[in-house]
């Protein structure tokens, strides 16, 4: 016969084993309760993120303040998003005046990563490349957020002028921006003659030749202001494809486009001098026109005047047409 203490003892470990069970069976009803999240955690979770052109996501905990970009359209879009004062750094490549007294970290795809991690930044903004960004590893292992562009037409242009404007806090500033750059793109197709269109080969290398193809925002603005394709880039592989001189005479484009320096008389003698560019009738009769090689190279809010630019320089041909 048991006691009234063992008979205690009894019930009160079958209520323990009670209650374990019912916490148990809360736990698999309910989700195990997670320990209460962190100001830090807070703080990430309610800051930008967008997903670059890596497919990665991007997330900082509040909207960037000091900020490097590696490329020159990402440069140029922050300071038409009014954020120059959160730049704290240049590469040697950026050509705006106003960033002249930013340290340099180098070039924008051998950068000094001892340069960069200096200034402290919380973007680093880069190029995507086809075997991917040169930088970005290093970066993320310091914890340095990075987002990585890759950018083909202007589609992606405007995406990435959304996608800067949000993780600096601009997003109003990126909707006037994109509207202003989509109406001036817009009155230049609108200015181009009705008929026929010329060809045009934008070169964008000599021996060999390498040239602008479909798909790429070059082609794109140069539609724009009213050229046309020659028909090998629809054959040819990749986007900047590189053409024998047998196929470009073949073609026989009506223009030849090519971006210049400071010297576009010299550029254009290295043009014809160049081995098989005479064989061209384009170049042979003078149909060479020049562009500004920092507006036509540069995907960001340089587009419009790219275009616009295009579009004087393809005139006088267009009004032949």
């Amino acid at each position: 016969m048991q006691s009234s203490g063992d008979r205690s003892e009894g019930v009160g470990r079958v209520l323990s084993h009670q209650r374990v069970l019912l916490c148990a069976i809360s736990a698999l009803l309910l989700g195990c309760s997670p320990a209460p999240p962190s100001r830090a955690d807070e703080a990430v979770s309610s800051g930008p993120a967008v997903i670059d052109d890596a497919g990665r996501e991007v997330k900082l905990s509040a909207p960037a303040r000091r900020v490097v970009s590696l490329l020159p359209a990402g440069t140029e879009t922050l300071v038409a998003l009014g954020a120059i004062d959160w730049i704290v750094g240049r590469t040697r490549y950026d050509s705006d005046a106003h960033l002249a007294h930013l340290p340099s970290v180098g070039g924008g795809l051998d950068p000094s990563l001892e340069a960069l991690t200096a200034l402290s930044p919380d973007l680093v903004i880069t190029f995507e490349t086809a075997g991917g960004s040169p930088v970005r590893a290093r970066l993320e292992q310091l914890g340095i957020p990075v987002f990585a562009i890759q950018t083909q037409d202007t589609s992606d242009v405007f995406r990435n002028i959304q996608k800067l404007g949000h993780l600096v806090g601009r997003e109003a500033a990126a909707d006037s921006l994109s509207r202003d750059l989509r109406t001036r793109l817009d009155a230049v197709r609108a200015g181009v003659p009705p008929g026929s269109r010329p060809t045009v080969l934008y070169v964008a290398g000599l021996d060999p030749p390498i040239v602008a193809g479909n798909g790429t925002f070059v082609m794109e603005l140069i539609g724009v202001a009213g050229g046309a394709a020659i028909p090998a880039l629809s054959r040819a592989a990749g986007v900047w494809p590189q053409l024998s001189f047998e196929e470009l005479v073949r073609q026989d484009p009506d223009i030849v486009m090519l971006p210049v320096g400071r010297e576009p008389a010299q550029a254009v003698e290295r043009l014809r001098a160049a081995p098989g560019w005479r064989e061209l009738s384009a170049v042979r009769e003078g149909r060479i026109v020049t562009v500004d090689a920092d507006l036509a190279n540069r995907p960001g809010p340089a587009i419009a005047q790219s275009a616009e630019a295009m579009r004087a320089a393809l005139a006088p041909h267009l009004e032949r047409q």
